[in-house]
This record gives C-alpha cells, structure tokens and sequence, in this order.
C-alpha cells in the first residue's frame, strides 16, 4: 500500500516510484510541427492501456503531453471483475494499475507514447517500481491490435539500449479495463501537497518535464 510504505520510504532517503527512471532518452519520432497554442486535433484517436507502478505517478505524465486527450487510472490484466483499491492491493486479483490513455495518433504516435513509458519507469524491476512491491506494480503493454502488439516489441528491443538490466515489460493482449475510484482519478494534480505526491511523484513528474519539454501542452 502507498500509504503504509511512505513513511519508510521517507525515512531511507532515496527509494520512489521515480528512482528508476533512466537518464537517457530515446528520441521521438517527428510528427507533424506545432504551435504553442498546442496542435489541432485531427479527430483521430488511439488507446493505451500501460502499467508501470503507482498509476498517479504515470498519469501525471501523460496528462502532460500534447495530443493526449484523457489518461484514466485503472486495473486490468486480473481474474474478477470490477475490483476495488483495496482488493487489487492484496496482490489476490491478478490486476495491474494501469493508465488508459487516449491521444490523436496524428500528433502523438504510439510509438511515442512507448518510447516515453520506457524512459518514466524502471521497466528492469520484476513486479517493483521503487518501494512499490507486488504483482500489482509490475511493468505491462496491453495491446489493442496487432500493430499495436508489433510496436510495443519493436519499442521494446530499441528501449534496451537506455537499460543496463534486461527489461522485464510483459506485452500481452488487452481484454478489459476497469476504471479505478474517483479519488484516484487526477491524482496528482488535485493532491500537489499530499505527502506520497510531494516527495515522490513531484521529482518523477519534473524530471519528465525537463526531458521533454519540446512536447509538452502549453
């Protein structure tokens, strides 16, 4: 649970959902140019559905970048339906917390959107992020289509060079998602002061924002 390990997280100085995240980039592909105003859609929409430990650390990324439209923080990947926060903390459910972020493939591509996961998370740790320990917090792509299934593997093998540890990301197919509690939803945003964001997500989200700035909603 988050909030049972943040004190003892506090106390080591130096674990956090956003340890892990590598140094390098992987450099994006280039889409089509932008104002800052911030690209018009182009009507077009895509989903990814993406698991890498504590999902308000995740979202608070993706919220940030252009071409995304709406990131859900959610479970998937489990054995019964509909679970709650606490039933997916035990481990018992067999769900990740995943985002489900939809972006216009037009502005942002999926491949981006990989390349960009690989670099914000520890995708060497099995079932870790940090502190985060469990089933739970492991590294997951849950694919939509087979173009889809082909990126995530292409993404993965290039992903590698930014990694001294063999990445463990699991690529399986999509089968349901379901949306976690409302207090869940914006997490990070609406909660800036709450201890877990201020001294764990707050270094991951900034890091982010510095390493790709050039992509950033205004």
């Amino acid at each position: 649970m988050k909030f049972s390990l943040f004190f003892s997280l506090i106390a080591s100085l130096g674990f956090s959902c956003g340890a892990g995240q590598s140094d390098k980039t992987i450099p994006l592909s280039t889409m089509q140019t932008v104002n800052n105003d911030g690209p018009a859609s182009s009507g077009k929409s895509e989903i990814a559905t993406l698991g890498g430990g504590c999902f308000w650390c995740v979202e608070a990324i993706y919220q940030d970048l252009k071409g995304v439209s709406k990131v859900e923080s959610g479970y998937s990947g489990g054995h019964i339906d509909n679970p709650t926060y606490k039933e997916v903390c035990s481990g018992l459910t067999g769900h990740a917390e995943v985002i489900q972020v939809t972006f216009d493939p037009e502005i942002i591509s999926f491949a981006d959107i990989l390349r960009i996961f690989f670099t914000v998370h520890d995708p060497t740790t099995l079932n870790r992020q940090g502190n985060d320990s469990g089933t739970q917090y492991r590294s997951v792509i849950y694919y939509h289509s087979e173009e889809q299934k082909k990126t995530a593997e292409t993404v993965k093998i290039e992903a590698q060079e930014a990694w001294d540890d063999p990445i463990v990301t699991e690529i399986t197919a999509f089968d349901k998602f379901y949306k976690a509690e409302d207090y869940h939803q914006n997490y990070f945003k609406d909660n800036p002061n709450q201890g877990y964001c201020s001294f764990i997500i707050a270094p991951k989200v900034k890091k982010f924002r510095e390493k790709y700035k050039d992509r950033l909603k205004q």
